[in-house]
């Protein structure tokens, strides 16, 4: 673990003078809690460094975007918007990513970690070392899925060497997490190749699986009619001949053509304005929301959706992070999120949820936001996919990238549904080879039937 120490020494006013300086932003250098990073701030620029036990690589980088007083924003080109906070401590900060609920702590420390300063090695030896010691370190869920990953390196470690190809260590980068089942876990290996898998019987959402659930759901449950579509056709809506409403949503992001957080919230806010007006909130009878094929996105515009959907404040779910490198039992002091009213027309009648294994990430932990949604709520469908944490970027010497979670969103009770997915309290099959087969949508018909009552 790395010291906790100040870097620079503050003034301190004279006894019983008030300051009448604004706080300034944080700068320096920065451990996050949790997430195995390092920020070095200054007035102009974020940098991001990724650190592990045996390695230190540089991470994103981000110029100054303003900010206020005690606060400094930073972005850059590929939309990350990262606000750095002052706490009112000088050993202590907070940070938050556009898009991610809640903050991450930062912690004042002396300096670069030493290895941040050396020049990292590469072959195929250091990247097997740094890809095996960053599961070690943030993978929260070795246990619950039966992996002993000590033993996975004693297995493969031995098989890589100076004279290991790509194809060969990509290969063992695969066979390693395989077995996780996990779809927040990925290798990125450029030109070698791109690993990723769900949870056995489950298939991960894609533009043509999302082209045809669409068209299958306009012939088959909306007689023929088409659906309205909206932000960049990721959000669809039809009324019902019954007085329901169909809300069809396949990922929370790509809505704008800038697709940073606060072009997709503008898109969202504008989408739902036209969607829940006074007058259709007053005449709905209820409300079907499908995410049966949702590739997730942003869990913030997920909380912003539940906002439109209650016309009070309460517990969505609360948000953790692995925090000790050597015991996965330790996690950072669990963040509660919760879904608040919109200022603007709000539908809080009647709502059936349909969900399934291609219901993933964001769209997860939106369904796990309305769980405690006040008024009638129903889940329907199968389970959803089972991974719920943001999923971490990291670098490999060499230049190939991996993913993999570190967070877990727990119910007010502390549980968690990350593996098997959070289960509908009406079972029914989701566009199995025999529904289209035989024409059914049988989640969709006990939807209009629950709501019917």
């Amino acid at each position: 673990m790395l010291a906790v120490t100040a870097s620079v020494a503050l003034p301190l006013a004279p006894a019983g003078a008030r300051s009448s300086q604004p706080p300034q932003p944080p700068a320096g250098v920065w451990q996050v809690d949790g997430y195995g990073e390092v920020f070095s701030l200054d007035g102009s620029r974020l940098q991001e460094y990724q650190v592990t036990g045996v390695s230190c690589i540089k991470g994103v980088a981000a110029g100054r975007a303003g900010g206020q007083a005690g606060a400094a924003r930073y972005a850059n080109a590929h939309g990350d918007v990262f606000t750095v906070r002052s706490t009112g401590r000088p050993d202590r900060a907070a940070l938050h990513i556009d898009g991610s609920p809640g903050d991450r702590g930062l912690r004042r420390i002396a300096a670069l970690p030493a290895d941040c300063l050396k020049e990292k090695p590469g072959g195929p030896v250091a990247a097997f070392d740094v890809f095996w010691q960053t599961f070690e370190e943030n993978y929260p869920f070795f246990a619950a899925k039966g992996i002993d990953w000590q033993a996975v390196r004693d297995r493969y470690r031995p098989r890589i060497g100076p004279r290991t190809t790509d194809a060969e260590l990509f290969a063992v980068f695969r066979e390693m997490v395989s077995p996780l089942h996990d779809a927040h876990v990925a290798v990125l290996a450029g030109e070698t190749g791109r690993f990723g898998s769900t949870r056995p019987g489950t298939e991960m959402p894609g533009e043509e699986l999302d082209t045809k659930v669409t068209s299958y759901i306009e012939k088959r449950d909306l007689l023929g009619a088409e659906l309205g579509k909206f932000a960049g056709g990721r959000i669809g809506y039809a009324e019902l001949p019954g007085g329901q409403g169909y809300l069809r949503i396949s990922g929370f992001g790509g809505y704008a053509e800038a697709n940073d957080f606060a072009a997709n919230s503008a898109v969202l806010d504008e989408t739902l304005d036209t969607i829940f007006t006074r007058a259709s909130t007053a005449r709905l009878r209820g409300l079907i929301i499908d995410l049966r094929i949702n590739g997730g996105g942003s869990d913030s515009l997920g909380l912003q959706l539940a906002g439109r959907l209650t016309g009070r404040p309460y517990f969505a779910y609360a948000k953790r992070a692995r925090n000790d490198p050597s015991d996965a039992s330790r996690f950072t002091r669990p963040q509660p999120q919760y879904v608040r009213p919109a200022a603007a027309p709000r539908y809080t009648g009647p709502v059936a949820v349909l969900t399934g294994g291609s219901t993933i990430s964001a769209g997860e932990t939106f369904v796990q936001a309305l769980m405690e949604r006040p008024g009638r709520t129903v889940r329907i469908g199968e389970n959803t996919q089972g991974v719920f944490s943001d999923a971490m970027e990291r670098e490999l010497p060499g230049g190939w990238q991996i993913r993999l979670p570190n967070e877990e969103f727990l119910t007010r009770s502390g549980g968690t549904f990350d593996g098997p997915g959070i289960p509908p309290q009406l079972p029914e099959p989701v566009f199995t080879e025999e529904e289209f087969a035989k024409g059914r949508d049988s989640a969709f018909d006990r939807a209009v039937a629950v709501l019917g009552r």
